[in-house]
């Protein structure tokens, strides 16, 4: 005979419960759970309730029965369910992470499921191992041995320490419109075209943009960035030879700043980013006319973030070229128009990271640099 359990709610629990039927952010469960609890309080048949949530008359006594035996909390959250005994032991388990971690079998590149199933059963002595029951154990470990990140890790030396404090400094001076600091870098594209015709978007259905399409070549995009005014300017061209370097650098002297006496520039360490390349594409006295008025300041290797133009390139492609443009001209002129909005709203990059920052975090990677010294020592203000 089942027992009749009586759910009375005080002022505070009713209020709690309506407040989170109300709120609408927790899982589909616990609002029915709370729905029943508040049906419940009002005296509402079993029957009623449950046809009114949506749920079975056994959710509706169970739910009601750990509320008078283990409270609110209790009968809100998931009863532990009875369930099959783990296939793994802790030992299985570890010889499953040593496994996935060592390298793969002769003749494949990685580990799979399947593989590691296969293995865990030689070295367990278990008769069957699923590869569902390895890949559940791999998900609870958070282990993906099939997966690999690739990374630049720079050689923290005192040339890296040298270049960052470097360009750091430059964007922690004071604007000087006779001597400006203007990033610089380059970015690929594709040119991609429709192989259909895309169709719009109507009330009630998205926008229908067929998988297929055609690549219809490359363009190269040179940016300049100033560090310190609410300026940039992207140019395309085909490519981004040595010759392209020094007609933006031309460019960037004549055009942008001939009013400067001396254009610092931030770039990366590309084998095109060079002085050489300006006495490749012009006579030796334009060459040397050029960079008499430029002052290169290179990122360090493998520190290409400490350009500030990079920032700007993300925004550039994420507001304008993250969609499908089929040639040139019609990139420059989507570029340009990008360009023009955003130079007109002033927007500029904010840049934290200063030479003090980079002491305080990465000062034990510093060279040369006694344990026992004190942040005192190294000019930084607690």
């Amino acid at each position: 005979m089942n027992i009749r359990y009586r759910v009375s709610l005080s002022k505070e629990e009713q209020a709690e419960l309506s407040s989170l039927i109300k709120g609408g952010k927790v899982s589909a469960r616990k609002l029915k759970r709370a729905q029943i609890l508040l049906g419940a309080d009002r005296r509402e048949k079993d029957e009623d309730i449950a046809r009114h949530v949506g749920v079975g008359t056994s959710t509706v006594y169970r739910t009601k029965q750990r509320f008078v035996e283990e409270g609110m909390d209790a009968a809100l959250s998931e009863a532990p369910r009875p369930g099959a005994s783990r296939r793994l032991s802790a030992a299985d388990e570890a010889i499953l992470v040593a496994t996935a971690c060592s390298k793969a079998p002769s003749g494949r590149a990685k580990w799979t499921l399947s593989l590691l199933a296969e293995r865990v059963m030689k070295l367990t002595g278990h008769k069957s191992v699923s590869a569902s029951t390895v890949g559940r154990r791999l998900q609870q470990l958070k282990l993906k041995p099939w997966s690999e990140k690739m990374w630049c890790i720079p050689e923290l030396n005192a040339e890296f320490v040298a270049r960052m404090e470097d360009v750091l400094s430059l964007y922690e001076s004071p604007r000087n419109p006779n001597m400006p600091v203007v990033c610089f870098d380059e970015t690929p594209r594709q040119l991609i075209g429709e192989t259909r015709v895309p169709v719009s978007p109507k009330p009630g259905r998205k926008a229908r943009v067929d998988y297929e399409y055609e690549r219809k070549g490359t363009a190269n995009v040179f940016m300049f960035v100033d560090a310190h005014a609410p300026w940039r300017h992207a140019k395309v061209t085909d490519t981004r030879s040595s010759i392209d370097f020094a007609v933006c650098m031309k460019e960037l002297v004549d055009v942008h700043y001939p009013e400067a006496t001396q254009v610092r520039v931030v770039l990366d360490n590309l084998s095109t980013h060079t002085p050489g390349a300006l006495y490749a594409a012009f006579p030796p006295a334009e060459a040397r006319r050029i960079l008499d008025r430029i002052e290169f300041h290179y990122t360090p290797k493998h520190a290409s973030w400490l350009n500030m133009v990079e920032i700007e390139i993300g925004v550039m492609v994420g507001q304008c070229l993250d969609r499908r443009i089929d040639n040139k001209q019609a990139m420059i002129k989507e570029i340009a128009a990008w360009e023009k909005r955003r130079n007109q709203s002033k927007s500029k990059i904010n840049w934290l990271f200063t030479v003090e920052r980079a002491r305080e975090k990465m000062g034990r990677a510093y060279p040369n640099t006694p344990p026992s010294t004190s942040k005192k020592e190294l000019g930084i203000v607690a």
